[in-house]
């Protein structure tokens, strides 16, 4: 019985005898971009046929291809339109803090309390803004490409250059990433060696300040939630005269007479919007915080464990090939929990924690992003 290699290449050989006659068969001249598939798609049968290395993951890699540099390109896109999403919900959400929460902070809380929320409302929001522009500005880092004494562990088959340690290459930015954590669409940024500080800041921040928010405005949210639902938001109706989707009629009866009380006053147009701007603030720092607060605590794991995202993928397949051979598999750049959070923010001296954590700061990171060391108290990293 035949294999099935045996049936794919006889059928990559008809391919090319096809390819070999068809151009003969046409007069017209083909347009230079229908040329250039054309002979891309020769030349992708071709290496497939001669290839012997050539399985079924390499065949459906290329049959996928285009399908990947339409996820790429669309997400490359949307990186734009994502920006522009954060930079104006968060625009939002400061704008009715402004002009809805802190009035009502000034007009109902003690002194002490105003002097708190002026505060941590204004540093949270600085550092927010702050970590969030760094982020999406700073390069996370990529490989040099001329020829150097850099170790390297392999060769990247879409830049074909060496790769260090820790180097991914990244389809959307079309390069290699120094300590590739992932692509984020949010920043239409990759998230590296230089950069990776400033996107767990961000997320840390943009969770408090969604906490904060969604605890200081819940009175106001429920308030304003209870104005909505109590069918004072219609106006310009006669006594007695229901009440459009409330369902009420305002008339009361006496022993002696009987007479129509006038409804409640009606809301002022400026009343509702701020009703409805402190549900939607509400609601949507509450939905940020939940979303946002689960990614910063997953990303906070892997700080702890010396990982990136995809390091954690290849760290838990080497996990399970090194126990069917009885071994232990022991991450090379795992420092110890504090150590490794030490090493990722950058604190070198008890200040630190002050002036490189507590306060924006555009320090660099802990290395170059090519060369790692170890830890020092271990001599087999990998596999004992």
């Amino acid at each position: 019985m035949r294999s099935w290699s045996w049936f794919l290449s006889r059928v990559m050989r008809l391919f090319l005898r096809w390819f070999r006659l068809c151009p003969r068969r046409g007069r017209r001249k083909r347009p230079s971009r229908i040329r250039d598939l054309w002979n891309y798609g020769t030349l992708l049968l071709k290496s497939l046929h001669y290839n012997v290395l050539t399985n079924s993951d390499t065949v459906l890699d290329c049959v996928f291809e285009p399908i990947y540099w339409l996820v790429d390109n669309m997400t490359r896109w949307f990186g734009v339109v994502f920006v522009s999403l954060v930079i104006l919900l968060t625009s939002s959400v400061v704008i009715i803090v402004y002009l809805c929460v802190l009035p009502i902070i000034f007009s109902t809380y003690p002194v002490h309390w105003i002097l708190w929320h002026l505060c941590y409302g204004h540093w949270n929001l600085l550092m927010l803004v702050y970590h969030y522009y760094k982020a999406t500005t700073t390069c996370p880092g990529s490989p040099p490409q001329e020829k150097s004494e850099i170790p390297t562990v392999t060769i990247c088959k879409k830049c074909i250059v060496p790769k260090p340690a820790r180097t991914h290459h990244c389809s959307i930015c079309n390069r290699c990433i120094l300590k590739m954590d992932h692509h984020c669409p949010w920043l239409n940024n990759c998230v590296g060696h230089f950069n990776h500080r400033y996107f767990f800041s961000f997320c840390l921040f943009m969770t408090m300040a969604c906490i904060y928010c969604s605890i200081s405005a819940k009175d106001m949210f429920l308030d304003a939630y209870n104005a909505i639902e109590s069918g004072r938001y219609w106006d310009g109706h006669a006594q007695g005269e229901a009440v459009p989707g409330a369902g009420l009629i305002y008339i009361s009866f006496s022993p002696q007479s009987s007479y129509q009380t006038p409804p409640p006053p009606a809301f002022t147009h400026q009343e509702r919007m701020v009703h409805k701007s402190l549900v939607y603030l509400w609601v949507l720092t509450s939905s940020v915080a939940v979303a946002l607060g689960a990614l910063t605590l997953w990303h906070a794991v892997l700080i702890t464990r010396g990982e990136t995202s995809v390091e954690r993928h290849i760290n838990r397949k080497e996990r399970k090939r090194l126990r069917l051979k009885g071994k232990v598999f022991r991450n090379p750049y795992h420092h110890g929990k504090m150590n490794n959070w030490k090493i990722f923010l950058g604190v070198e001296k008890q200040s630190d924690w002050l002036t490189r954590v507590l306060l924006p700061s555009g320090h660099l990171p802990h290395g170059d992003g090519l060369t790692w060391d170890g830890p020092s108290h271990r001599i087999n990293t990998m596999a004992i």
